[in-house]
């Protein structure tokens, strides 16, 4: 074990490094465009055919079977048609447009509903149209492509059964080896058991009370114990924020009657072991005399409400959390003139409402550097922000809105101020405090064979925002040292991976990430050409609920996929439920890798899915874990399990494939979705992502399908290969985004209606970006992804013609 936090890191320059700089981009579209359209057509439906077929025993034989069936489809189309349809729509009759006369050539995009991408499911979605596709009139539709149906399938029958006569007695018949990677996957995670994780969590669990320095040796002796052979613990300097020496208070200036964050009396006495914690890291501190104004969720709707009927200079809000981002909202609060903020969970929005909980107002990484500190006053040394904020319960909300109820009710009631009521005069007084500490991260590297310069990192914690019997870390780092001692079982019997895992146990997280930042952006040169993909096992199980996924757009296909086969609740029968997965912002420490790096992330976990769009965002709240509920939320650790071995695959996935199982036309897509319904798209930015889309189709089909082909497979090719795919979402990123949003434009605030976050900032907030600032950030980062799947495509169309 060494202390260096580097090394590893910057040894070995790679070899074949990405050239596209030097790709002149300009020109592959210059060919007229229906040689192109032919060209990416059958390239699609190409790619269609290989993945349906990828699990017969003869490859080939289908292969050229499908490109016969391609071909009769090109001769049953019918001279002139504007379209070609490709399904067959018997159960949904077309029904005329009000636009009729409107050609439907000038719809620039059509996009798919499909969260995924692979071109089976774009042809399945009868709302995806693509520039590569030509349709029949209407009148002819159902008929001539049902026809056309059953001709190809009997036509193919008669084809495939040729060919298989043909071939049954040829002497170099293609035989089909088992794949060593899917042995070696097999073992892994058959290697995880729900009592091994639930043993390995025992042992967590028991080091709670201990420092962190504890923790952080016992965790890299366990790792070089299983066989890590590399592990370091980095350690960072950065100031926290705690709770002060006397707890905050609110006192009613109309009774002069003194609580505590929880409701309690102040002159009662309390046995809540959790009442210390109901703090905001990194608030500003003091007292302020002020009046409670009930802003609801504090979106610029409220705002502007409250601003209609009342000056809210030096007020205190009374703010719900959840819908968006915490700190965006404060720093909407502070913009508007706000002096102090109460926050609290609506009971209508989960049913913990009525707890007392804890909050980070750091967006990421060491707030403070000493040098900073010693020459700043008192009070900046510890805030992040202007206001006083303090987290309160439900039940001390009613009192202060003079609430008839507390989110009752059936439809629940939200809680809100009765009109008829007069607003309160508090004392607000904040005691936290703050001071240097050092963070340890552990950070353990099971090297690659053939790629070792490329990085997939998987990430969990060791430390949570209680101590003691409630600390919550325990589960996320038995889940990864589980996969780690599956994984080098292997290793000792001779495998390896092609690309380094780099296994992380961050420090610091609740209070912003701190761990992962620092070593982020001391190691964000290597990483930004190395790191290929982050997992997280941040809280693998949080409920009960329902198996989800949060993935970048480039891994919602392999989320999708992994969390299918292995769903716990699907029956052979039916009754299988589809993926769960979105490209959500989350707190965790995948943030710095997703938001500031763009590298592509996953995260698997067990929870509740909100039920509405107001409970987006509570997770940003530390609640204190129910004793009974960690008892009977899985006692047998079988959602553990099936986290672990989840994650795993994805993990064997990511470090194993030759092609990186990343989908541009996912990326694509996503964008379309994001600009469908928003009201700021305008023709050029909606014709720069139909380019996308196209681009990206054909570059999965010319490029990608090929590559996966073991007889066309090159090393070099595929390398350059995977360095475009790996640098496709840093298009995204964008300087200096609003506090609270990410600076990869691709995570979205809302699941139900995604936009792009900039964009309905911008719209809302004109006083933060003019709507064409945001418009042009926008269509940039879509023109340089475009751009860059363009160049890649000339690079390997290129690379066929230069002489051996």
């Amino acid at each position: 074990m060494t202390n260096s936090p580097v090394s590893h890191l910057t040894g070995g320059e790679s070899e074949g490094e990405s050239v596209l700089a030097m790709v002149d981009t300009q020109g592959f579209h210059s060919n007229p465009a229906l040689q192109v359209t032919d060209m990416a057509y059958r390239k699609v439906r190409a790619g269609h055919g290989s993945h349906r077929v990828r699990d017969l025993e003869n490859e080939e034989l289908h292969t050229a079977s499908l490109e016969l069936e391609w071909d009769m489809e090109k001769e049953l189309e019918e001279p002139g048609l504007d379209r070609f349809q490709l399904e067959c729509m018997e159960h949904q009759p077309v029904s005329s447009s009000s636009g009729g006369g409107m050609d439907p050539d000038l719809e620039p995009i059509q996009p798919s509903v499909s969260p995924h991408g692979r071109f089976e499911r774009l042809q399945e979605d009868p709302n995806y149209v693509s520039r590569f596709s030509r349709s029949v009139p209407k009148g002819q539709r159902r008929n001539g492509t049902c026809l056309a149906k059953y001709l190809l399938a009997g036509v193919g029958v008669f084809a495939l059964g040729l060919l298989i006569g043909r071939y049954a007695f040829s002497k170099e018949q293609v035989k089909v080896e088992p794949s060593a990677d899917t042995d070696v996957l097999e073992k892994i995670v058959q290697g995880i058991t729900a009592e091994k994780i639930q043993a390995l969590q025992r042992d967590f669990d028991s080091l709670s009370d201990l420092t962190e320095e504890s923790k952080v040796r016992y965790i890299a002796q366990r790792w070089e114990e299983l066989g890590l052979k590399d592990v370091q613990v980095t350690n960072h300097s950065a100031l926290l924020s705690y709770p002060g020496p006397a707890l905050s208070t609110i006192t009613d200036l109309s009774s002069n009657q003194c609580y505590l964050p929880s409701g309690v009396r102040c002159d009662q006495p309390f046995t809540s072991t959790t009442e210390p914690f109901a703090f905001a890291a990194y608030s500003a501190v003091g007292n302020l005399v002020a009046e409670v104004v009930d802003i609801q969720y504090g979106n610029p709707g409220d705002l502007r409400r409250v601003q209609a009927s009342a000056n809210v200079t030096n007020k205190i809000a009374l703010l719900k959390l959840g819908q968006s981002p915490l700190l965006y909202k404060l720093s909407l609060l502070a913009e508007v003139g706000f002096g102090g903020c109460l926050l609290y969970v609506d009971p209508c929005d989960a049913p913990f409402g009525n707890k007392t909980f804890g909050v980070t107002l750091n967006p990421g990484g060491n707030p403070f550097f000493r040098e900073d500190a010693s020459t700043a006053g008192r009070d900046s040394r510890h805030n992040l922000t202007s206001l006083l904020v303090q987290p309160i319960s439900a039940s001390l909300v009613k009192m202060l809105l003079s609430a008839p109820a507390m989110g009752q009710g059936r439809p629940c009631v939200p809680m809100a101020m009765p009109s008829a009521s007069a607003r309160k005069l508090i004392n607000l007084t904040i005691e936290n405090q703050a001071s240097f500490k050092t963070v340890h991260n552990v950070i353990g590297y099971l090297k690659g064979k053939t790629n070792p310069d490329r990085y997939v990192l998987v990430g969990s914690r060791h430390g949570s925002w209680y101590k003691g019997a409630l600390a919550d870390w325990g589960k996320g780092s038995a889940v990864m040292t589980q996969i780690i001692a599956s994984m080098t079982a292997q290793t000792r019997a001779g495998w390896q991976p092609d690309r380094t895992i780099v296994f992380c146990s961050w420090g610091g997280t609740s209070l912003g990430n701190i761990g992962s930042f620092e070593w982020g952006k001391e190691n964000a040169v290597v990483l930004q050409s190395r790191a290929v993909a982050y997992v997280s096992l941040h809280n693998p199980v949080r409920a009960s609920g329902s198996l989800q996924a949060i993935a970048s757009p480039s891994l919602q296909q392999l989320a999708a996929e992994t969390q299918k086969r292995h769903s716990m609740s699907c029956s052979r029968g039916g009754g299988c439920p589809g993926p769960n997965v979105s490209s959500l912002q989350t707190p965790g420490d995948s943030s710095f890798f997703s938001s500031q790096l763009a590298v592509p992330t996953v995260e698997f976990t067990y929870s509740e899915f909100p039920k509405t769009e107001r409970a987006f965002f509570l997770t940003e709240a530390f609640f204190p874990p129910e004793s009974l509920l960690r008892e009977t939320l899985d006692p047998a650790f079988k959602l553990h399990e099936t986290i672990a071995k989840i994650t795993a695959e994805a993990i064997l996935r990511l470090a194993t494939d030759p092609v990186l199982p990343f989908y541009p036309l996912d990326i694509a897509l996503d964008v379309q979705n994001k600009l469908k319904d928003d009201p700021l798209s305008r023709p050029d930015l909606l014709n720069v992502a139909a380019s996308l889309r196209d681009n990206s189709a054909f570059f999965q089909s010319e490029v990608m399908r090929p590559a996966n082909d073991p007889k066309e497979r090159d090393p070099a090719h595929v390398r350059m290969l995977n360095d475009v795919l790996r640098d496709l979402e840093k298009s995204f990123l964008i300087p200096n985004p609003p506090l609270g949003f990410y600076r990869n434009i691709l995570y979205c605030l809302s699941r139900q209606t995604p936009r792009f976050s900039i964009l309905k900032d911008a719209l809302e907030v004109p006083w933060h970006s003019s709507i064409n600032q945001s418009l042009t950030l926008v269509t940039s980062a879509i023109s340089s992804a475009d751009k860059l799947v363009e160049s890649g495509l000339n690079l390997f169309e290129n690379e066929n013609d230069i002489p051996q």
